[in-house]
Order: C-alpha cells, then sequence, then structure tokens
C-alpha cells in the first residue's frame, strides 16, 4: 500500500513538473498599428505614409502552463499615434491582457481573450484632451504566435467592446478636424517577447 501510494505520488509530482515546465515569465515589446475605420482603406495610407497611425509597447507577461493550455496575463504601457484628416491623436495607456491559449503543433500556439485598458493621457495635434467617456474600457485580443525557445513572436488582433469617445471643440479655425476621436481603435499588434 505504502509503494502504491509512493508511486501515485511520484507519478502526480512528475505530471505536475512536466506541465509546469512552460510556465514562467518575461518581458514584451513590438508594434502597434491603429486603424481609424476600415484595414484595408487604413492600409493605403499606411504604405504611402509609413509614419502614420504607429505606435509602440512595453511590458512583462506572465504564462502558467498546463499540457497545452495556457494562462497569459499582461501588463503593457502602449504609446499610439493616429492620424486624423493630417493632424495627430497620441495617446498613453496602460493595457492589461489575460489571455488563454492553445499550443497548437510546433511552436505555433493561438491565444484569445479580454484586454483591459486603462488611459494615462491623450493629446490631439497639441491639445491636451480631458473629456474622455471612460478612462477604463475592456477589449478583445486575438491572435497567433510562435515560440523558439525562449524566444517569442506575435501578431494580434484588438478590438474595443465599445466606441470610447473623447469629445472636444476646435479651437483652430483654419482647420477643421474631427470633433469626436475614439480612443479604442481597432489596432493590429506586433510583439517580441523573451521569457527570463
Amino acid at each position: 500500500m505504502k509503494k502504491t501510494l509512493l508511486l501515485a505520488a511520484m507519478v502526480l509530482f512528475g505530471l505536475t513538473t512536466y506541465a509546469q515546465s512552460d510556465s514562467g515569465f518575461g518581458i514584451k515589446g513590438g508594434l502597434n498599428y491603429n486603424a481609424n475605420g476600415d484595414y484595408f482603406e487604413s492600409a493605403g495610407d499606411a504604405a504611402r505614409n509609413p509614419d502614420r497611425n504607429i505606435g509602440y509597447h512595453l511590458g512583462i507577461f506572465g504564462k502558467i502552463g498546463v499540457s497545452r493550455i495556457y494562462l497569459r496575463p499582461e501588463l503593457v504601457y502602449t504609446k499610439t499615434k493616429s492620424d486624423y484628416n493630417g493632424d495627430d491623436f497620441d495617446m498613453s495607456k496602460l493595457d492589461a491582457p489575460i489571455l488563454l491559449g492553445v499550443k497548437v503543433v510546433g511552436p505555433l500556439h493561438l491565444f484569445a481573450g479580454p484586454s483591459f485598458q486603462y488611459i494615462l493621457s491623450t493629446e490631439y495635434d497639441g491639445i491636451t484632451i480631458d473629456d474622455v467617456s471612460n478612462d477604463f474600457t475592456v477589449g478583445m485580443n486575438i491572435g497567433a504566435g510562435i515560440n523558439l525557445g525562449k524566444l517569442g513572436i506575435d501578431l494580434r488582433y484588438e478590438r474595443g467592446f465599445s466606441d470610447n469617445e473623447a469629445n472636444f471643440i476646435n479651437t483652430n479655425i483654419t482647420n477643421v478636424g474631427p470633433s469626436r476621436i475614439d480612443t479604442r481603435p481597432d489596432q493590429l499588434i506586433l510583439s517580441l517577447s523573451l521569457k527570463i
């Protein structure tokens, strides 16, 4: 009986260790591309003006793996830039995606989950915007990635569950810009990560 319990405990410990072997934490960074409207129309604008609508992100992540399924919470500082009729809308925010992923085959994995956003600051063509509907919003991330040892690369699509607009009065009479800007635009996010 003792041998059976000892053997069962060793098997359970071995399975737990194997399941947790992919767990850990690390750092990540990369580029964000915001779309103001249709992605295909936006992609043509990006090809003509590659510096528009490009931002960056830096952050940390954790990963808890159980067999082929894992949970990956992240905390990311994001700086985005969007072009509205030739004027720049800059935003700094904290993003906290909580992703559920699955290893598909080899190094390829797919993931999806909610992404919580907290706006730190917004500025439209040099004017600080304080009238944002909600500083805190919820969106969704969905994407795919490849892990090569400790190095990973992923591409994801982010979309807000609802529009979050900043309203303001345009003080520049010569340039009539938008009176509302979505602070939760659709994004393509390309990330490079390093597991520590």
